[in-house]
């Protein structure tokens, strides 16, 4: 019987993503309040889609009125302690705690003080008044709490510290101390100008991200979440151990429309896993495959992360499509050493396919393939030089023409406004992430923090690259621990990039290596929330699914040092034909280290041969010529024995036996 995503209902899946998530947990409303709040989610996705089509408005006006939607929902939906989440609310009107109503109210006054005083602001050129120092204060603070209810403790804290630091500069200790700056000042910066809450990375929410989380709603309602699963299936379901990799390549396609990992493990999750444990891999190891490949789905392009559009104006001079096109090579060799892991795991243990009873009919998942059509179109728009916003608002009138070709997934007026409030509603997380990340850059530009802290790991590097790289990494790890990837780039990007920029580093390089490991951050232990969320579908233990996670996506930590040391693995300065050589010598090396961390190739390896697969491997990742030849020679040796290993022991009796251990 053809298996469907029947093995787990939807009631879980919900709950799990409200667990792991921390963007994902919110009050269940009822009655009058329950269509208010729609009726303001779909008021939000009406005010971009307005702005995107006509032209947005000036900066501080449409920055304040995104924040104003984005505060005035978050306390009508998020409630002030985790314990609450989920409940319902009570069918009277003010059945909400008087406090998050006053909060609300009071998101509304931030976002519209600009839009109703922008003369007056304007023409006191910086200078503000004591209502406008009232406002602003409201404005941190609300920001802060945001941040706290919807995307959790670690960035309200950093972001806390930094006006502290503002502040309190003088006290501090060693290279960390400037001189104070006054509260009036601090306030000014972080919402009378743009390089606060105000600056960039709320611009990019409140244009590019904002729509291609819409697109992504959209292609949600035409049912391309079950067809990604369909189709991997289709794709790979019948090679050894096929469950894993249909959960690889799935995720891979999942990750084109949901930027959370946590989203990704559990819908394809929910699907996959159970398969996976059916078929005869062990729990941990069926979690952590979809774990590390969910998390991976950020890393893919077209539609990469919201950190990915941040990225486009951090580094300045470089479109989208340069990012993706960047992107492709470490995300095809990501996927690759998932995929050969999984692989060797299902040689090593015997592993079957799946059997035609338990696929999908290949005729009918390809006759669906017209679903695909939204996602080709904004490749084609984005490689055509068409800006990012457009590319995304006509990809998203593709989405709605596209579910009309089948009844099952046609439209109608109430799929169109649940498409309008799920977009909306997921782009509240964002919204937080990015205001609060804004008061950490403000303080970094007001106070010249980020050069401090740059100068600072270079010198506890010894001015060297590549301790300064760990220490980064180490930074990104940690930040990400709890924390979205949005937010974690943005202060990555901010304190910890520009210590590589100074050693050299080009632009590009610097920022996707930050990009990496703010990402993976969701599967290393201890936090690793998309791991956790892994095994709370497949039962297994959390910390040890975290260890099979980290170890299955090894070619996420090796990778950004690659391109750091050599940026022709970003396409940087490099032909095509270098590039195609690069991909091939990389994914050899990805064959070698597979083989390696599971200890299976041809046959089973011994420890001699996995650390010498591991070096092969690393040889050939390394983009050089010496480092090429030196692999590619150890990588053919080893294959020869274990080609002839495995051909002496077909000789014997028992010859199944050694096969497998």
């Amino acid at each position: 019987m053809y298996l469907t995503q029947e093995n787990i209902s939807q009631e879980k899946i919900d709950k799990m993503i409200e667990k792991y998530d921390p963007e994902a947990g919110s009050r269940v409303l009822t009655g009058p309040m329950l269509w208010i709040v729609y009726s303001g989610l779909i008021g939000f996705s009406v005010f971009q889609l307005y702005t995107a089509i006509f032209g947005v408005f000036a900066a501080q006006i449409q920055r304040s009125i995104h924040l104003g939607f984005g505060l005035c929902l978050i306390f009508l939906l998020f409630p002030a302690r985790k314990k609450m989440r989920g409940l319902k609310s009570s069918h009277r009107f003010l059945s909400l705690p008087w406090y998050d109503v006053l909060l609300s109210i009071g998101g509304v006054i931030v976002g519209l003080y600009w839009p109703l005083n922008i003369n007056e602001l304007v023409m006191r050129v910086g200078r503000i008044n004591d209502l406008d120092f009232i406002i602003g204060l409201l404005a941190v603070l609300l920001v802060l709490e945001a941040a706290r209810r919807v995307v959790g403790m670690p960035i309200t804290v950093i972001a806390a510290i930094s006006l502290g630091y503002a502040h309190f500069g003088p006290y501090m200790p060693g290279f960390l101390e400037h001189r104070g700056i006054s509260i009036e000042r601090i306030i000014r910066t972080m919402f009378y100008s743009t390089d606060g809450i105000l600056g960039t990375p709320i611009a990019v929410s409140a244009t590019y991200i904002f729509l291609f989380l819409l697109f992504g709603s959209f292609l949600v309602k035409t049912g391309v979440g079950q067809y990604f699963n369909d189709l991997s299936m289709v794709i790979a379901g019948r090679a050894a151990g096929g469950p894993a990799k249909v959960a690889v390549f799935s995720s891979a396609l999942q990750g084109t429309v949901s930027g959370s990992s946590v989203a990704n493990v559990v819908t394809s999750g929910a699907f996959t896993i159970p398969m996976m444990k059916k078929l005869g891999y062990k729990k941990e190891f069926a979690g952590a495959v979809e774990a590390a490949s969910s998390t991976g789905g950020q890393l893919m392009p077209p539609i990469m992360g919201a950190a990915a559009f941040l990225m486009v104006e951090f580094i300045g001079g470089i479109s989208y499509w340069d990012i993706a096109k960047a992107a492709a090579v470490p995300a095809v060799l990501y996927f690759a050493g998932i995929w050969i892991m999984t692989h060797f795991e299902a040689k090593r243990l015997g592993l079957r396919g799946l059997t035609k009873e338990e696929m999908p009919n290949r005729k009918e998942v390809l006759k669906k393939a017209y679903l695909l059509l939204p996602i080709a179109f904004l490749v084609y728009l984005l490689m055509t030089g068409m800006t990012v916003t457009r590319s995304a608002l006509w990809s998203i009138v593709l989405a709605i023409a596209v579910g009309a070709f089948n009844k099952e997934t046609r439209m109608g007026v109430k799929d169109f406004l649940d498409a309008l409030a799920d977009g909306a509603r997921t782009a509240l997380g964002v919204v937080s992430a990015t205001a609060a990340a804004g008061i950490i850059v403000g303080v970094v530009t007001l106070t010249g923090l980020g050069l401090k802290l740059a100068n600072g790991m270079i010198d506890m590097a010894g001015g060297m690259l590549l301790p300064t790289l760990f220490f980064t990494m180490i930074a990104a790890l940690v930040l990400g621990m709890g924390s979205p990837t949005t937010a974690n780039y943005i202060i990555t990007s901010t304190i910890a990039a520009p210590a590589l920029i100074l050693l050299q580093v080009p632009d590009l390089s610097a920022h996707m290596f930050v990009f990496y490991f703010g990402i993976i951050a969701d599967i290393t232990p201890p936090v690793a929330l998309a791991a956790f969320a892994a095994s709370g579908i497949s039962g297994g233990e959390p910390i040890r699914t975290g260890i099979e996670s980290t170890k299955l996506a090894i070619a996420a930590f090796i990778i950004p040092y690659m391109f750091v040391l050599s940026p022709e693995l970003l396409g940087i300065d490099a032909t095509w034909r270098e590039t195609a050589w690069i991909l091939l010598t990389a994914l050899t090396g990805m064959i070698a280290i597979g083989a390696s961390m599971i200890g299976f190739w041809l046959r089973r390896m011994h420890w001699a041969e996995r650390i010498a697969a591991a070096g092969t491997g690393l040889l050939l990742m390394y983009p050089e010529g010496y480092s090429d030849a030196a692999g590619m020679v150890v990588f053919i040796l080893l294959l020869a024995i274990q080609y002839m290993s495995v051909k002496k022991d077909k000789a014997r009796p028992d010859a199944s036996k050694t096969m497998r251990s």
